[in-house]
């Protein structure tokens, strides 16, 4: 089992969604949270002052899956959430040890 971590831009989160539904994704946590890495942030004008954005928003999304469908997934999430542009986001695959589903006591393959 892996656990696939996503940073993407908050607009592309329902294509991503969408693309994981027809992977055969059943479920998957979101954050909202901000960061930044090469887009660096932007300077906005507010009130005639200047002032950094040094954070993005992103929305972050975890998703538990069996390791015969991490690559299917890596590569819907890749597909729907490129733009071509800076700050699109990245990928984090790490393994899972254990996964247990509080209300059945189920483990394994069968709790995701």
């Amino acid at each position: 089992m892996k656990l696939i971590t996503a940073i993407v831009k908050p607009f592309r989160l329902d294509d991503v969604r969408n693309a994981l539904g027809e992977v055969g994704i059943q479920g998957m946590t979101v954050t909202e949270v901000k960061g930044f890495g090469r887009q660096r942030g932007h300077t906005e004008l507010y009130r005639g002052a200047e002032y950094v954005v040094d954070f993005l928003p992103k929305a972050k999304i975890e998703v538990a899956v069996p390791d015969e469908l991490v690559e299917r997934t890596v590569e819907a999430i890749t597909e729907s959430a490129r733009t071509g542009k800076v700050g699109d986001g990245k990928i984090f695959v790490t393994n899972l040890e254990q996964v247990l589903r509080i209300r059945t006591g189920e483990t394994g393959d069968g709790a995701l």
